[in-house]
């Protein structure tokens, strides 16, 4: 697969060790375009350093039963996926607009001892090689069933979408997508990123969504925040 001028043919393309980026609610899924503000001065550091390096950042949530406040470092969810920096804006009040690209999902084996301002893991792409295949699964997933189900929420959130544009999006850019816009939660949104292949992806993000319109017709109500 590309991103941006890179090229990575095989799992051998990728680093062992990536710098992360822990933020909770924050999904990043291969060939997928993620906008985030940097402004914090050690993650001001973790994108100096890979623009000078090879552009590369892992985006993991922190486990969601850490307790907030402590001053040991959040737990890291098992499951992340990194992405190439492709694009970058300096505001001039000393923050970065950057724009990631999902290149493929990994698991952490470990945390590095802290030598840098900002975290760094050693990560195996092994498990999810297939997501440098384009396209991968496009054929198993049950696309009409995926439309059924966003036409029923937008239709319970009085909402729109350009179906145009819906109808000629490839499943798996619509399948991604429709999974990185929804306004769920961070452990949803785990599982999304967990799910084995493309086909489990869309069947779990029908079933939340499912889930979710029951419950606001339940309660009379939208429920989503």
């Amino acid at each position: 697969m590309q991103a941006g001028n890179a090229i990575y043919e095989t799992i051998a393309d990728l680093p062992p060790v990536v710098p992360v980026f822990p933020l909770p609610g924050a999904l990043l899924l291969p060939r997928t375009q993620l906008p985030l503000n940097i402004f914090e001065p050690r993650y001001i550091a973790m994108i100096d350093a890979a623009l000078s390096g090879n552009r590369l950042i892992g985006m993991v949530q922190p486990k969601d039963d850490h307790a907030s406040g402590g001053t040991s470092p959040a737990p890291l969810s098992e499951v992340g996926c990194v992405g190439r920096l492709t694009s970058f804006q300096e505001t001039g009040d000393g923050r970065y607009l950057i724009t990631l690209q999902g290149v493929s999902r990994f698991t952490i084996s470990r945390e590095l001892e802290a030598i840098t301002a900002f975290r760094q893991i050693e990560c195996d792409f092994a498990p999810f090689a297939a997501d440098l295949k384009c396209g991968m699964g496009e054929e198993d997933v049950d696309r009409s069933g995926l439309l059924k189900t966003l036409r029923s929420y937008l239709d319970a959130n009085n909402l729109e979408a350009d179906w145009k544009s819906v109808s000629e999006a490839d499943t798996e850019v619509l399948v991604n997508a429709l999974c990185m816009m929804c306004p769920y939660g961070p452990q949803e949104k785990q599982a999304l990123l967990e799910a084995r292949d493309l086909k489990t992806r869309a069947e779990t993000l029908i079933a939340i969504t499912e889930m979710d319109i029951a419950k606001s017709q339940s309660d009379g109500g939208t429920t989503l925040q």
